[in-house]
């Protein structure tokens, strides 16, 4: 993929990012959980760092964002796994998990072919 394909197809792993944070945020579980919180506002973060370079459609720039705030989003993907079931067992809340953990190694995947030097 060239960068403009590439910030394209991360932009649409996003939306499904934006999706689960949405979801978080309005959950009744998040009024009542700091580290849950946490989780709904680094996601939100992520997308607001990208964000000028989408809106741009400046992929060199998106792209070292996307790089430069990763290990971020990893983390609030990896913490929400964590917490998850002291927050709910609920399908929703195991779903929601599950379509953050894949969005987000395909995202890390993505980035990490941009840094391959068989590239």
């Amino acid at each position: 993929m060239n960068p403009d394909e590439t910030m394209r197809r991360l932009e649409t792993l996003l939306s499904h990012v934006w999706m689960v944070r949405a979801f978080l945020k309005h959950s009744d579980e998040a009024q009542e959980d700091e580290e849950l919180q946490d989780v709904h506002r680094a996601l939100y973060d992520y997308q607001l760092a990208v964000g000028a370079a989408w809106r741009e459609k400046n992929a060199a720039e998106y792209l070292h964002l996307a790089r430069k705030k990763f290990s971020k989003l990893r983390g609030a993907s990896e913490q929400f796994a964590r917490i998850q079931p002291e927050i709910s067992s609920h399908t929703n809340f195991q779903m929601a998990v599950a379509s953050l953990n894949a969005a987000v190694g395909e995202i890390g995947r993505i980035l990490n072919q941009l840094d391959s030097p068989t590239r």
